[in-house]
């Protein structure tokens, strides 16, 4: 550079540019000494860590359930009971083999003999002996009403046979009445006397004649 062609001294020049450096090194060491500073303070600082939970999204509310409708049926009246019919009571008459009935004793008949004679020897006559015919007494089935179970022997469940002993008038009308075999319930047995009091029967005869006769009957309780 010709320095005395710009009317400038070389000394003149140098200064600027040495004044020029300086600037710059002031200023580069200006900046590195005031980040230096700024660093030093921020990691002086404490450290403060702050931990934030984790916000757990509320869980979305269950879905609503369907609501069933519940159907009313229409009440219907029960059915009534079906009828069942009081048990059968069966009136059994004993056999005629087993027919008590009067036996009557009654004294032969007797013959006048004539006077014995000279001219005619004495004859022993022989008394014939009288049979009589007997018929026991029979039961008017239609005057003879079957009797009602007893209620505490259908609670009880109760159940037998009972034979009656009765003696019957010449009239056909009980007069008389027994327990000759008992069910094993007096309740049954009672009920059984009650019926047959109700009775009418056809009497019992000798030789056709109505005659007083023992005879018997059964009365079967079963229930069914």
């Amino acid at each position: 550079m010709d320095f005395a062609e710009n009317g400038e001294s070389p000394s003149r020049n140098i200064t600027g540019i040495v004044a020029v450096i300086l600037l710059h090194v002031l200023i580069i060491y200006a900046l590195l000494t005031g980040l230096a500073r700024k660093v030093v303070e921020v990691i002086q600082q404490p450290v403060i860590a702050t931990i934030v939970p984790e916000v757990i999204p509320p869980k979305p509310p269950p879905p609503p359930k369907p609501k069933v409708e519940k159907t009313v049926e229409p009440k219907t009246k029960a059915p009534p009971p079906p009828y069942v019919p009081p048990p059968e009571v069966k009136v059994q008459v004993q056999p005629q083999k087993d027919v008590i009935s009067a036996v009557t004793h009654d004294a032969p008949p007797t013959h006048d003999l004539p006077p014995p004679s000279n001219d005619q020897p004495v004859a022993n006559a022989k008394p014939e002996e009288a049979h009589k015919a007997a018929t026991p007494a029979t039961a008017v089935s239609s005057t003879c009403v079957k009797p009602e179970y007893p209620r505490q022997s259908l609670q009880d469940e109760e159940q037998g046979t009972v034979t009656l002993a009765f003696l019957v008038s010449a009239q056909g009308k009980v007069i008389e009445s027994r327990v000759d075999h008992s069910s094993g319930s007096h309740a049954l047995d009672r009920a059984a006397l009650s019926a047959l009091s109700q009775c009418s029967f056809k009497p019992g005869t000798v030789d056709g004649k109505p005659q007083e006769s023992w005879t018997k009957m059964q009365y079967v309780w079963r229930l069914e």
